[in-house]
């Protein structure tokens, strides 16, 4: 499940996905998902700028089943601690790979159980793929957000079966994770708090995708923090304004979410395998997560 396997380039896109209109551009066709990933370009998925030990933490791989199908998912906690709050990590569209895992163990380092679950599990394995086109065709492009809520929800009630505290939940998602992000505090009540690093907040509605986050943002149950970049050149600030538009007429914790944009700062700027990695927004955006989860009760 855990993808560490070194991986060549990926071919340029030359096919569109399912979801993409006859005669878009291969550009358009990561636009669309809110990727905002260079068409010629795969992540060689192995190699991590950050590398957090194992030490001190019961991490690893588990199985979760939910509904009937067991999920593989990435957890890491404090070795011998119980009640602790919980942490969902919300992966890319690359699935759970290294750089994944290794955000786990970070939230296990500062006092969490944190869980990564293989959303994509029942489409198929993201590492299988060497073309981008096929990726997002084949499986991303399939996965209901129905689906990836009933997962989350079976994870939470998993942890919680392990002896977490359930009624502290907060998530963090990166790109295709950051939208699930915005999603899934509006879905589960007992989400305090989120923080979503460059997920896309706007969207055409299909059977699969019905809501964006600009259309569930007035009822979030807890507040977000959205992380941007400016050089995002698949999330339009235009859409940034439009979300805190949605928000400031919503609930409490819509009013309390807050955006940070990074005037410099390109799509996928945390992932440190990446070379869109910059340092100083990727601290940043970090140390604003830890205290936002903290401030808004995931301790």
């Amino acid at each position: 499940m855990l993808h560490t396997n070194q991986e060549t380039d990926f071919h340029a896109l030359n096919a569109t996905t399912a979801s993409t209109p006859t005669g878009a551009t291969r550009r358009g066709a990561l636009q669309m998902l809110g990727l905002g990933y260079a068409a010629s370009t795969l992540p060689t998925l192995a190699q991590t700028a950050i590398k957090t030990s194992s030490e001190g933490l019961t991490s690893g791989e588990v199985t979760i089943e939910v509904n009937g199908f067991k999920v593989p998912a990435y957890r890491a906690f404090p070795t011998g601690k119980t009640k602790l709050p919980v942490i969902l990590v919300i992966q890319e569209i690359f699935g759970v790979h290294e750089y994944i895992a290794d955000v786990v163990r970070r939230f296990a380092k500062a006092g969490y159980m944190a869980i990564a679950p293989e959303l994509f599990a029942r489409q198929g394995d993201p590492g299988e793929y060497a073309e981008m086109a096929k990726l997002l065709s084949e499986i991303v492009s399939k996965v209901p957000d129905a689906q990836v809520m009933s997962d989350l929800d079976g994870v939470v009630a998993w942890a919680g079966a392990q002896g977490a505290d359930t009624q502290k939940v907060g998530i963090t998602g990166f790109c295709w994770g950051g939208r699930i992000t915005w999603l899934y505090t509006a879905h589960n009540p007992n989400v305090k708090a989120g923080v979503a690093w460059y997920g896309r907040l706007v969207g055409e509605s299909t059977t699969l995708t019905p809501k964006h986050p600009v259309n569930v943002a007035a009822g979030l149950n807890g507040p977000v923090l959205g992380l941007y970049g400016a050089a995002d050149t698949g999330i339009p600030l235009a859409s940034v304004e439009q979300m805190k538009q949605a928000l400031a007429v919503g609930s409490k914790s819509a009013k309390a979410s807050e955006f940070v944009v990074y005037p410099d700062a390109p799509h996928a700027f945390h992932a440190d395998y990446r070379p869109s990695y910059r340092q100083a927004p990727a601290q940043d955006g970090w140390q604003r997560a830890l205290a936002w989860f903290k401030t808004h009760g995931v301790v």
